[in-house]
């Protein structure tokens, strides 16, 4: 669909048969409900707090659902051991990486391997970074990706494969003189389709139309909710 589609998708799943009931809901309101349901899709099916059969990767559906956001960071120095990944990256969810370690003469390819803080790894023979073994420990923290090394090797480089932020996704052109300002300061103009692939597209209405639902207070919420669940339950 196109953002202009999923508009009218919003507006026909919203509206009772036959009524225009809220045909006065805003551009900009419609826009800020589809990018929160975005956002919780994503969520959703990539990364949920609770482990269950959904997450990234756990089922090819997932996988397809979620491919558009996956890129890499491409090959970028590592500084004082430690990796940024604010800025121009636009990083949302880490999925792996790899870095390059060099020791005298010698350089290999490590696997990141992401700890918990509160883990002894670094004391431990068996889990601390290892040059021979290829692999490196990291944390995050404010400042990036932190790595740790035994002191016996060097980090030079670092890639990273992660689920990037989606752009936010509007019907600007749609509205009173073609733009409008959100909440950030950000002035929107034109028009910007959804960069999920297309068969995510009306999960993403029937979400953001639950959203608006509840806070319009309909009374066919729970319907609207009960489809929701019927779609995940079928992958």
């Amino acid at each position: 669909m196109t953002i202009k589609e999923m508009h009218f998708d919003v507006k026909m799943k919203l509206n009772k048969v036959d009524s225009q009931s809220y045909r006065n809901l805003k551009v900009p309101e419609i826009d800020w409900a589809l990018n929160e349901a975005l956002e919780l899709f994503i969520k959703m099916v990539a990364f949920p707090r609770i482990k269950t059969r959904l997450g990234f990767e756990n089922v090819q559906r997932n996988t397809d659902n979620i491919r558009t956001l996956v890129i890499s960071s491409g090959t970028l120095p590592v500084v004082g051991n430690v990796f940024p990944i604010t800025g121009p990256l636009n990083y949302w969810h880490f999925i792996s990486g790899n870095v390059t370690i060099t020791k005298e003469n010698c350089t290999k390819q490590a696997r990141i391997k992401i700890r918990q803080h509160d883990d002894e790894f670094e004391s431990s023979p068996f889990d601390k970074s290892s040059f021979e073994w290829r692999t490196v420990n990291a944390v995050f923290n404010s400042g990036g990706l932190s790595f740790f090394t035994d002191g016996t090797f060097a980090i030079t480089s670092a890639e990273i494969q992660y689920v990037r932020r989606p752009a936010y996704i509007h019907n600007a052109g749609d509205y009173a003189g073609g733009t409008y300002i959100l909440p950030s300061g950000v002035t929107l103009s034109g028009t910007q389709d959804c960069e999920l692939p297309m068969e995510t597209h009306r999960e993403i209405v029937d979400i953001a139309v639950l959203i608006l639902s509840g806070q319009l207070q309909t009374s066919d919420y729970q319907l609207k909710f009960s489809k929701l669940n019927f779609n995940n339950l079928n992958n």
